[in-house]
């Protein structure tokens, strides 16, 4: 990661924390790229449920998923790309 931010840049985004709200279609992607990207701590909230109509547009869902929360089996396939990643995953809604 230091070869494409630079170590002075890399070394800000490991440090950082981020907040994702929704693991949605485009809660899923950004989730995958902040991890890819090299962001460790990571928190992600979502109430919502896996549905079989959500397979084709969330890549981290399987069928298998269905009925799950999303917010931990997105945790869980992200943990994939980065075991050492820190990553909260809250199962309720950010209006509480």
């Amino acid at each position: 990661m230091d070869a494409c931010l630079g170590s002075e840049l890399a070394g800000v985004v490991r440090k950082s924390r981020v907040f994702v709200v929704g693991t949605g279609g485009i809660g899923c992607e950004l989730a995958k790229n902040l991890v890819l990207t090299g962001f460790q701590d990571i928190v992600m909230i979502d109430l919502d449920t896996i549905e079989v109509s959500n397979l084709n547009r969330q890549f981290l869902f399987r069928k298998y998923h269905v009925g799950r929360p999303k917010v931990q089996v997105a945790r869980e396939a992200l943990l994939q790309f980065n075991p050492q990643a820190r990553i909260t995953a809250i199962h309720d809604s950010v209006f509480k």
